[in-house]
């Protein structure tokens, strides 16, 4: 199956994932009193357990595609497990803006890096240029809201907190990875002939049943009230299971590094959700990332056709004028 990184039906299901997934630093809000752990596994393990059972048809069809390609299958699954565990642990301890940032912003190069090393992928110039832009535009947010939060925060609020915040990049990064890895093996079931719907029901089903000790173990405050419940449905159904069979929609047009390239609209989404919702504000440096992002998704998902049309035609109006 050959993909095409320009491929707009792939492009506009991820960035709608990306979109969705954008809100749920703003729903966390709405639930205080729940502990990362159990926002990211009700969040990844009850969205993966409702993918797997609405595949669960397609999963039985194409049971022999992936048992053939198990390690795949278990390599994803693991690192579905471990992602949401890392990402919402990181903004806990780093912050929503820098934990984001970082998860978000260091998986296109490890997804470059893992199809490099595994694939042999060469990395195109429209890539590269469209994660440096996005890249930017992620450090600039995420600086932005730092100095931000530290102006205005109290003297030494941020006292003691240095071993949070590394720690929090750390988790940040390991998100990250994780990210990438589990894109890359749902990216390779579908392309070694899995359906995309039976690859992300395999690959979450298993991950959520990875999730659900830990679910068990510090899920109890999302009982204690019924706005904690509805974050924890709305993050299990809307972001993580809509979000996921986006993206594995997408997944099925576009290589695993352009995805998560084009997921770097979650951190953009993120801010302005802040802004708009929970009444934060975004200081100038900041909306000049969201635009830099905007810049990265405009150079990823601009047809390849129409590319050529400008170009030539620039270069018609440049020999009329010459």
């Amino acid at each position: 199956m050959k993909h095409r990184s320009g491929h707009p039906t792939g492009s506009l299901c991820v960035l709608l994932a990306s979109v969705l997934w954008g809100t749920t630093g703003t729903a966390a809000t709405f639930a205080p009193d729940v502990g990362p752990l159990a926002i990211g596994a009700v969040a990844m393990g009850l969205g993966g357990l409702l993918q797997a059972l609405v595949a669960a048809p397609r999963i039985r069809r194409e049971s022999a595609g992936l048992r053939a390609r198990r390690g795949a299958v278990l390599l994803g699954a693991l690192a579905v497990a471990i992602y949401p565990l890392a990402f919402y642990s990181s903004m806990h301890l780093a912050g929503v803006a820098t934990g984001t940032v970082v998860s978000i912003g260091s998986a296109p190069l490890a997804s470059a890096l893992v199809e490099r090393t595994v694939d042999g992928r060469r990395l195109t110039r429209r890539w590269t240029t469209g994660a440096a832009l996005g890249l930017a535009g992620t450090v600039l947010l995420c600086a932005a809201e730092a100095a931000h939060a530290s102006t205005g925060a109290g003297a030494g609020a941020g006292a003691g907190s240095v071993g949070a915040t590394v720690l929090g990049v750390g988790l940040g990064l390991v998100a990250g990875f994780t990210y990438a890895l589990y894109s890359w093996a749902a990216h390779r079931l579908i392309s070694h002939g899995v359906g995309s719907s039976a690859a992300m029901g395999a690959v979450f089903g298993i991950g959520g049943l990875l999730l659900m000790p830990v679910l068990l173990a510090t899920g109890a405050p999302l009982l204690d009230s019924w706005s904690n419940a509805a974050v924890g449905t709305y993050m299990a159904l809307v972001p993580m299971f809509l979000g996921y069979v986006l993206f594995g929609w997408g997944l099925a047009h576009v290589p695993a590094s352009t995805a998560t390239t084009l997921s770097l609209l979650e951190p953009a989404v993120a801010a302005v959700l802040a802004v708009v919702v929970v009444g934060e504000r975004l200081p100038l440096p900041g909306w000049l990332g969201v635009a830099l992002v905007v810049g990265c998704l405009a150079v990823l998902t601009t047809p390849a056709g129409a590319r050529r049309r400008s170009r030539t035609t620039s270069a018609v109006v440049a020999a009329e004028h010459g």
